[in-house]
């Protein structure tokens, strides 16, 4: 398989309101931003792994890890109000002007240390084998949390459905099979992510993974459960 040319973008912000200095945390003795890099830097498809990030600090592991850190991302796109789009576009729009000209890129985020080189891989080859396809996106599928399980509470404080007019006792394989983003891996056409500035419309296509491989870091609870997922290697 020779190397295709995919642009990966790593984006890892200094301030987080969860976990202060979230992207620096360890797990194994290796910070967050370590795990995307050593991945895309292993796929069959990424010729090209960029880093935006507002921390000097994490420029300088991220350079040391192998990643390209062409700049250090502006104060007035690294705001808890600067929205995706605006970091990518930026990051797009500079490695342009250096005429390295992309037709394809994938986003990946620290806060996903188990999207393994595997997934990339995979998710990258069915997006370009797909005939119509403009974008893709992790999935996992929605067990526990399905809406055929939950419930609402009423005025009088009583529970009751919150899928259906009556209470139902389902067994798992009774209940349609639904999915929810996982955070794990993002892929566009650039041409395309700029026009619809998502990656979410009719062109998209899931990537569907494991549980185990949907952990995404918002608080100290996901962070103890990857720790341990990673350090007992399970």
């Amino acid at each position: 398989m020779k190397k295709e040319k995919f642009l990966a973008i790593i984006t890892a912000r200094a301030g987080s309101k969860g976990i202060k200095n979230k992207n620096l945390k360890t797990i194994n003795r290796k910070p967050l931003i370590y795990y995307p890099i050593y991945s895309a830097l292993r796929s069959n498809y990424i010729s090209k792994v960029i880093v935006s990030t507002d921390s000097q600090k994490i420029a300088d592991l991220a350079i040391k890890f192998g990643a390209d850190v062409p700049f250090i991302r502006p104060a007035k796109i690294s705001k808890d109000s600067t929205s995706s789009f605006e970091v990518v576009k930026h990051c797009i729009d500079f490695i342009n002007k250096s005429k390295n000209e992309f037709k394809n890129f994938i986003l990946l985020e620290p806060t996903s240390p188990l999207t393994t080189t595997y997934d990339i891989n995979l998710a990258i080859k069915k997006f370009l084998n797909s005939k119509k396809a403009e974008a893709l996106i992790g999935v996992c599928q929605v067990e526990g949390m399905h809406p055929d399980f939950l419930v609402s509470i009423n005025n009088s404080g009583f529970i009751k459905p919150f899928n259906s007019k009556t209470f139902k006792t389902l067994r798992r394989q009774e209940i349609s099979k639904l999915y929810f983003y996982n955070g794990s891996l993002y892929i566009s056409e650039i041409k395309s992510y700029l026009n619809n500035k998502t990656f979410l419309h009719n062109k998209t296509i899931p990537y569907i993974m494991s549980k185990k491989h949907s952990f995404e870091i918002d608080d100290m609870l996901d962070l103890k459960i990857i720790r341990t997922l990673l350090k007992n290697n399970t």
